[in-house]
């Protein structure tokens, strides 16, 4: 199946969760998790949480960890954090949570913002990945930076890997029946005495 099949395929109206990382930020303030929603609401995709969390490693991780719990979320979008400046840690609390990483998301981000605004784009650290069961998406605060990993990215392959990550229902594995003793059987098994062989008298000088 090719890609284009695989994009037929795949599931719509994906619910998601949007984290924005942010020591400044409120919920009134946040465009760049307002993009973010609006981008989702577009393609017919549903945010089934929303927060604003300092950047916090712990925190962060924590949160993402209680999402894979309940269970009901298959892509988080985290916007912020991913810089180098000393309250940048979006990165170190994601990148520690992931099962298997997605190289080609961080790589083509910054080939895409480097010709927007130079050289400044080796200082992102945009990642993703699987983590237990979801896709974790990690870009940058700036408005901008969100509109093009969403509408570039993001938004062309989310079904697809939402669709790839999602565990089917275990089947449960029928027990082999045990065949049933007929009479015949029954009368051709020994029959064992339940009386006890006394044991032996102990002779003169053993020391048992």
């Amino acid at each position: 199946m090719g890609h284009r099949e695989h994009r037929r395929a795949a599931p719509t109206g994906i619910p998601c969760a949007v984290v924005t990382a942010s020591d400044t930020r409120t919920p009134s303030t946040d465009a760049s998790g307002a993009v973010i929603q609006a981008l989702l609401a577009r393609r017919g995709h549903r945010v089934v949480d929303y927060r604003v969390l300092p950047d916090e490693p712990r925190r962060i991780a924590a949160h993402l960890r209680r999402l894979a719990r309940a269970g009901r979320v298959r892509v988080v979008l985290v916007t912020g954090g991913t810089g180098i400046a000393p309250r940048d840690r979006t990165y170190e609390a994601i990148e520690r949570l992931l099962d298997k990483r997605l190289p080609g998301f961080g790589e083509i981000f910054r080939l895409l913002s480097y010709r927007q605004i130079g050289a400044s784009a080796i200082l992102s650290r945009a990642v993703a990945g699987t983590c237990r069961g979801m896709v974790v998406f990690s870009m940058p605060g700036s408005e901008s930076a969100v509109r093009l990993a969403m509408t570039r990215l993001i938004l062309p392959e989310i079904g697809h890997a939402a669709g790839l990550v999602r565990t089917p229902p275990r089947a449960a594995r029928p027990r082999p029946a045990r065949p049933r003793a007929g009479r015949r059987d029954l009368a051709r098994r020994p029959h064992r005495s339940r009386r006890r062989a006394s044991p032996s008298r102990p002779r003169r000088g053993d020391h048992r």
